[in-house]
């Protein structure tokens, strides 16, 4: 069967540029190197090359552990060009962790680069399956047992530039992305060259020009390599990539390189507007904000449209199993502001009840659909039938849908908090909190009450962080919440804390809230 390169993923996204603009500016690397789309093509290229000269062939599972960018973005292209299947690690897993999913993926091949050679020599020994390991950035300091150890760089520096032969295209596997994993190990996602194709195609709903600029830091590995470099480059812009991505990086990073867009989750933005810092930057760049991967509460939306008047805001829901099926305005009026969007084009969403009905205007379970959607688990066929139920994807998330389509996301169904007889979910409670005068970021919980008061029944929980500058008192707090919120969404407690538990992404800015955490931190206060 004959294949059309464009359905080989890495060629859509980059070769494909390097032949319509040649000359444009496809990628900056903190600062201080510059690639063309011609020449990171080239580069991609020479190292695609090499690992087939090192062995790694169409269909062999690769264990891909890196955290410098630049080796992310070339080396994952290339081995997308010829076909390998990338298992996307993430370097801030611990040892432990990495070695089970390693084994878990049988991967054959473990690529990595000089950052991460400490925790490759932890790991090494207990994964014999791995028969060949690749590194990157150098041969630098000796590994542990480094026996079958291969220098990509050098052998990328005497490789073809000419395009290799295309392994992969269509509905192969393409990649594992692992999920974040809070709740036990990450699982296996299976995209497709098909799927990440369609997960590129995001910026077809948002506004871009030829000038456009993306900035993204350290989180590019893993799905956010197809969440954020995968449509950079389908739409041609140039991508900044940084190794931090925090809000301080933020300051200097946009106006140095005039980002335009960016795509961040909520809490970036209260650590970014929870201190007075970034006043004298001039971010004036930025023309569209997308948000996602929490929910967004109105206080804080309001807060990023006062400081980026210029910048449309976009909100965005999806999973790693299904990145941006639903996308949404979220400063013209177009839809409400506690909403997240309507499905995507060629996707759909649908709430359904507990026998599966579809609900209309009711809480129930988000389903999402659509050529953006994962394969399955990799190696899990009971947790991938679970989930994907008649072509849908069921992960958990509760919401409303209206009769045009538009998603309402209330949060996870386990964060649910039960009281008085009455359920509620956290953001409905964090987003009051964040109105209170000097709060820059707020996450309640349910704890167990006292047994009289029933199985299920819980107390809530808030953690508060005050703005920079600023001091919060919990009893305070909670006064001030006792006048906007009804009984059974009132804390029973208020904790002011320097900083709330998120998810460790290496980006320098906040993860994903943990509400986890704080429970596990902070739950003795209610005895």
């Amino acid at each position: 069967m004959t294949h059309s390169p464009f359905s080989n993923y890495a060629y859509a996204i980059l070769t494909a540029n390097a032949l319509r603009t040649p000359g444009k500016t496809a990628l900056t690397y903190c600062g201080t190197r510059s690639f063309t789309y011609a020449e990171l093509n080239r580069n991609v290229n020479r190292v695609a090359h090499a690992l087939l000269a090192a062995g790694v062939s169409p269909g062999v599972r690769v264990a891909s552990l890196m955290n410098e960018t630049l080796h992310v973005a070339e080396v994952y292209l290339a081995q997308m060009k010829i076909g390998s299947i990338v298992s996307a690690l993430n370097p801030y897993w611990s040892a432990d962790t990495l070695r089970q999913v390693v084994e878990a993926s049988e991967a054959t091949v473990f690529v990595y680069d000089a950052t991460v050679a400490d925790l490759v020599g932890q790991v090494r020994g207990a994964l014999p399956n791995v028969k060949l390991w690749i590194k990157v950035g150098g041969p630098g300091e000796a590994v542990p047992g480094g026996e079958n150890t291969v220098d990509l760089d050098a052998l990328a520096s005497g490789a073809s530039e000419e395009e290799p032969p295309y392994g992969g295209h269509g509905s192969d596997p393409l990649a594992l992305f692992y999920t974040s994993g809070t709740t036990g190990l990450p699982k296996p996602v299976v995209h497709t060259h098909f799927s990440a194709i369609s997960i590129a195609q995001i910026w077809t709903d948002v506004a871009t020009a030829e000038d456009s600029v993306t900035g993204t830091g350290a989180i590019i590995w893993g799905i956010g390599f197809p969440a954020l470099v995968g449509p950079a480059f389908y739409a041609g812009q140039k991508l900044v990539l940084e190794q931090d991505w925090s809000p301080a990086t933020f300051t200097q990073v946009v106006p140095r390189e005039r980002v335009t867009h960016v795509s961040l989750i909520p809490s970036f933005f209260s650590a970014l507007l929870g201190s007075d810092d970034h006043e004298s930057a001039d971010l004036s760049s930025l023309r569209a904000i997308i948000l996602g991967g929490e929910p967004l509460l109105p206080a804080l939306r309001d807060r990023i449209k006062a400081r980026f008047p210029d910048a449309a805001i976009y909100s965005y829901y999806g999973q790693t199993e299904a990145p941006y099926t639903v996308f949404g305005r979220q400063d013209d009026g177009s839809q409400p502001i506690t909403a997240s969007g309507r499905a995507r084009k060629g996707s759909a969403v649908k709430v359904t009840g507990p026998d599966g009905e579809r609900l209309v205007g009711e809480v129930g379970e988000i389903n999402l659909t659509g050529p953006n959607m994962m394969t399955g688990y990799d190696g899990l066929p009971e947790k991938t039938a679970e989930s994907l139920r008649d072509g849908w994807f069921v992960g958990g998330d509760l919401g409303i849908i209206t009769e045009d389509g538009t998603l309402s996301v209330l949060g996870r169904r386990d964060d649910a908090i039960l009281k008085g007889g009455q359920w509620s979910q956290p953001a409905q409670i964090e987003e009051k909190a964040v109105e209170v005068p000097g709060v820059a970021e707020a996450g309640a919980v349910g704890v167990p009450a006292h047994a009289e008061s029933g199985a299920a029944e819980q107390k809530i929980l808030l953690a508060v962080v005050p703005r920079a500058g600023t001091s919060l008192d919990g009893e305070a707090v909670l006064a001030a919440l006792a006048a906007t919120l009804p009984a059974h969404q009132l804390p029973d407690a208020v904790v002011v804390a320097a900083e709330l538990p998120h998810t460790t992404d290496g980006s320098g800015g906040p993860g994903k809230l943990l509400r986890r955490g704080i429970r596990d931190e902070f739950a003795e206060v209610l005895g």
